[in-house]
């Protein structure tokens, strides 16, 4: 009677990254920074958000340009004792 409905995948281990505790980020965005090694949020201190791209491209190359945003954003949280929150939105750096 009805279309079956396809379920999703689930990406539990990016959903249960302690980078998801970056208010806003996408899990799609953690599931590329987990991909090139990122797996806690104080790696990301120091790290170029433009080379993580270009690590995520390697390794994927689908991932659109503008997770360029959450990479970030995600950078900025890691090196901020007190993040502003203006900023902890991706809109903030496009």
């Amino acid at each position: 009677m009805f279309p079956e409905k396809k379920k999703k995948k689930v990406d539990y281990e990016a959903l249960n990254s302690s980078l998801m505790h970056i208010p806003r980020m996408d899990v799609a965005a953690v599931r590329n920074l987990i991909d090139v090694g990122i797996r806690e949020i104080y790696e990301l201190q120091g790290r170029d958000p433009n080379v993580l791209m270009e690590e995520a491209r390697q390794k994927n190359d689908e991932i659109p340009e503008d997770r360029i945003r959450y990479f970030r954003m995600a950078v900025y949280f890691a090196e901020s004792d007190e993040p502003e929150t203006a900023r902890m939105h991706p809109d903030a750096w496009n």
